[in-house]
């Protein structure tokens, strides 16, 4: 599928980085990137998001091309997208649509499907009402009298019926969640989960320190579902550790939200560990997306640890940094080659002895996956 890139500069953020990471989605949601085309302006048209100068040069674009899609690296409202089709006279898709899609392509377990599913309706639900929203204002007319109105409350009730019903799966599913951490919690099992920006190499470390066979690929949300696995360090004994959904800039929210049973092992952690693409150029920014995802699911409470993992493409060393209190900073690692993949077992291990030793030194909790060890900084300075 030919398709024409479209971003706009607002002047706010890393428009070139964003605008990198839309060729990435769009080839990751099998669309074949022909050309790009740019424009600027100081906030969007309420029409055609772009201005109708602009939309007739991208119409000549598709023309010329051969072109089947057009993706814009920005959330169109259904108007604007309805008013586009119009004049490109071919599909348009934004950011949200296509992650939603990718989401829709990767997703394997029954969990994962479920999830995608409710983002899905969400979003249809939310374009389907306001797409309909001039039929509700009609008092009659020709061909508008009653069906129109009609068949918008259909379909309003089918995608409510079916939201709820997703709604009540992901409550059990989390349920079972819940069951299965309260058993590590009496086990005194330290619970460790891997978070960080899409393809920065959480599943290629997991695989690493785990001995598994997670499917781990250079692209952009290889891992939709959670994986676990138990992990022997020594005179500490077991950890769990979890392979989890990568996060990206403008994540749509309603992925966040149908993914929240997935991301609830994240929200009981014990510890954070955020890989981090060390060879980046971006890679400030991308913590620092992680971060606002992570304090928007409620686990930016969590202690971290910084992964700066890729340090054989980032030309760097193995290394444990620890700051002025002797805590641990940054581990740096390469979880291709297994550089510094000894150290970040020895850090997981020395955090454990620690979490452990505060444990016996305080009284016993009514619960014991609330139970935090607070010696590694929540918020690590870069």
């Amino acid at each position: 599928m030919r398709a024409a890139l479209v971003g706009v500069d607002f002047g706010k953020g890393d428009f070139a980085a964003s605008l990198d990471e839309l060729g990435l989605l769009s080839s990751s949601a099998g669309a074949e990137p022909i050309l790009t085309i740019l424009g600027k302006r100081s906030s969007p048209d309420p029409a055609l998001y772009v201005g109708s100068g602009k939309a007739q040069e991208i119409a000549q674009a598709v023309e010329d091309e051969h072109l089947d899609i057009v993706v814009f690296n920005h959330a169109l409202s259904p108007a604007q997208q309805r008013n586009l089709e119009r004049v490109l006279k071919v599909r348009v898709v934004d950011r949200t649509s296509l992650i939603l899609d990718i989401f829709a392509q990767r997703a394997q377990s029954h969990e994962g499907k479920v999830q995608v599913e409710l983002a899905q309706l969400q979003h249809l639900a939310t374009r389907l009402i306001r797409g309909w929203t001039h039929l509700e204002r009609q008092k009659g007319g020709i061909g508008l009298r009653g069906p129109g109105e009609t068949q918008l409350e259909t379909d309003r009730r089918l995608i409510g019926e079916r939201v709820k019903g997703l709604r009540a799966k992901l409550k059990k599913l989390q349920r079972q969640h819940e069951t299965q951490r309260r058993a590590r919690g009496r086990s005194n099992m330290l619970s460790v989960s891997l978070v960080g920006y899409t393809n920065a190499g959480k599943s290629t470390l997991f695989n690493a320190m785990t001995k598994a066979q997670v499917y781990a690929a250079d692209q952009l949300f290889a891992t939709l579902d959670t994986t676990s696995r138990r992990v022997y360090l020594g005179d500490v004994g077991s950890v769990v550790i979890s392979d989890t959904v990568g996060f990206i800039r403008e994540l749509p929210h309603q992925l966040v939200a149908a993914f929240r049973a997935t991301l609830e092992e994240t929200i009981h952690a014990d510890v954070l560990l955020h890989v981090v693409d060390a060879s980046s150029p971006t890679r400030l920014e991308q913590v620092e997306q992680v971060n606002a995802v992570l304090k928007e699911i409620g686990a930016d409470h969590i202690p971290q640890i910084l992964i700066w993992n890729k340090i054989d493409a980032a030309g760097l060393e193995p290394a444990v940094e620890r700051d002025e209190y002797d805590k641990i900073r940054r581990v740096f690692i390469s979880a291709q080659t297994g550089e510094g993949v000894d150290l970040l077992r020895e850090a997981i291990a020395e955090f454990a002895a620690k979490e452990h030793a505060s444990q016996t030194s305080e009284q016993p909790s009514a619960d014991a996956d609330d139970m935090r060890f607070t010696a590694f900084d929540q918020h690590t300075n870069l």
